[in-house]
Parts: structure tokens; C-alpha cells; sequence
């Protein structure tokens, strides 16, 4: 078997915005483990796949949850036309055949789940099958990479010390004004005027958090918005369905944010 199937034939837009791009891929190079710590919605997952694109490499995606269980990583048994047979789970199939595994908000895992991947991140580089009686040794090409927001969880959903230090980290934040106007006129193909204009709302949305938001507006969210407005959607319901509305529920503030946004596109 091969990941031909998780290889991207397409680069993923992605402007760096530091020495991002350099220190994966030195960490590649070593294969240590990554982590990417930063707020939702700007840039990491789309970085991961810009960098297996650029190195070539098959990139499997998992994203984390409360429910998610060891076996839906590692794999488990399975009844199909044959009777009983083992089915490799993502984390088995990157270690197996040499990819990058992604697991995308892993803090949301429960940590008896997330102690499957400490042997693969000190120089065993093993991952045990106990319910198959298997020790798979890691594929040269393996790397395991995990994101998580650390300003959004809780001190119960924070990553044990245990796991944390297991890995080297990059720190994201959302780009430079200059650098998020460039990202959201390319992602949502409009001008940079319009652009501009919604990365001046985030960044006023973004001094709000930890006085009655728990996060800003999203790089993602701005281009949810461009996308409607440059479709012909009045600029204040674009605006109000994709960053005011799903940022908060709070009354409030969400009429303090949509305030902010009628200063930019009311004449």
C-alpha cells in the first residue's frame, strides 16, 4: 500500500509570515515532533498542508474530538467479506507508510487516547498495536505534527506536561495588517481596498478579546466575508453572518461589533 491518495497535487496558498516556512523544514528534516500552538483561524492547517505540499510528502488529517478513541487512531478490528481483519487507523497508515500525520485540536481528545503517540515522539519512534500484538516501527518519512489554540482551552482540556515536552513548537498569531490584506484578497479574489477594510475590523474585534470575547475575528472569518460581498451581498449581512454572529451570542456585544462594522461601510 502507498499515500498516494493523501499526497496534494495542488500548492495550498500560504504567505509566510515569518521564519515559519524555514523551521518545519528543518524539523522535518530531524522528523521531530511538531506542534503549531495558535487561534483558530489563522493560517495553521493551511500551513501544514502548504509544507507537505512543498516537501512532498502525504499529509493524513485527523481532527480531534471528546469521542475520538485510541482505536479510531490506531485502527482496530473490523468484520468485512473476509471475516475479522485488522484496518490501520490515520495514525498507523502515516507511521506505516511515511506521511505526516496532522491531528488538528488535540487538546479536544481525551488523554487517555492522546498517550498512544508518546512513543513515537522520543527516539523509539515505535507505535504498539496492544489489540493486534504489533509494534510498528516508524517509516523514515513519518512526522507527527498537532495544533491546538492555547488562549481558547481550558485549564482541563490544557496538554499534559508529559506530552507537551515530547514536541518542538512554532507559535502562530494572525498576520500583520499589511500581510492579513494581501492573504484575504487572494483567498476570497477581491481588491485590497475591501480586504483592508475587513482585516480593520478584525484587528478592532481582536482588542477586544478577554473584555467580552473569547476570540477575535478569524483570518477565515474575513474570508468568508470577502467572498459574499465580492458575490454581491450587502456588505453589513455579509458581515453580520460570517464574523459578528459566530464570534459571540452575547446581545451586546454583538451589537458593539456590528457598530464597528458600519463605521467602515456606512457612508
Amino acid at each position: 500500500m502507498n499515500l498516494d491518495a493523501y499526497r496534494l497535487d495542488v500548492e495550498p496558498y500560504y504567505r509566510p509570515c515569518g521564519h515559519e516556512v524555514v523551521l518545519f523544514e528543518q524539523a522535518h528534516s530531524h522528523r521531530l515532533p511538531l506542534i503549531l500552538k495558535g487561534p483558530t483561524g489563522c493560517g495553521k492547517t493551511r500551513f501544514v498542508e502548504h509544507m507537505a505540499w512543498r516537501l512532498r510528502r502525504p499529509l493524513i488529517t485527523v481532527a480531534c474530538n471528546e469521542d475520538m478513541t485510541a482505536s479510531d487512531l490506531v485502527g482496530r478490528y473490523l468484520l468485512d467479506a473476509d471475516g475479522t481483519c485488522w484496518h490501520d487507523g490515520p495514525l498507523t497508515l502515516a507511521v506505516r507508510y511515511g506521511g505526516i500525520c496532522y491531528l488538528d485540536e488535540i487538546v479536544e481528545a481525551r488523554q487517555d487516547t492522546t498517550v498512544v503517540i508518546h512513543p513515537l515522539t522520543d527516539s523509539r519512534r515505535i507505535l504498539p498495536l496492544d489489540k493486534k500484538g504489533e509494534i510498528v516501527r516508524a517509516h523514515p518519512d513519518f512526522q507527527l505534527v498537532v495544533s491546538y489554540n492555547p488562549g481558547y482551552q481550558s485549564r482541563s482540556k490544557d496538554l499534559k506536561q508529559s506530552t507537551r515536552q515530547r514536541f518542538a513548537a512554532l507559535e502562530f498569531d494572525y498576520p500583520e495588517r499589511e500581510a492579513e490584506t494581501e492573504i484575504i484578497a487572494h483567498e476570497a479574489d477581491v481588491g485590497r481596498e475591501l480586504a483592508d477594510k475587513l482585516v480593520g475590523i478584525a484587528r478592532k474585534s481582536r482588542a477586544l478579546k478577554d473584555r467580552g470575547l473569547d476570540e477575535g475575528i478569524s483570518t477565515r472569518m474575513l474570508t468568508y466575508a470577502a467572498m459574499l460581498i465580492r458575490d454581491g451581498m450587502p456588505p453589513l449581512d455579509s458581515c453580520a453572518m460570517t464574523m459578528t454572529n459566530p464570534v459571540t451570542d452575547d446581545p451586546d456585544m454583538v451589537l458593539a461589533l456590528r457598530a464597528i462594522v458600519e463605521s467602515y461601510f456606512t457612508v
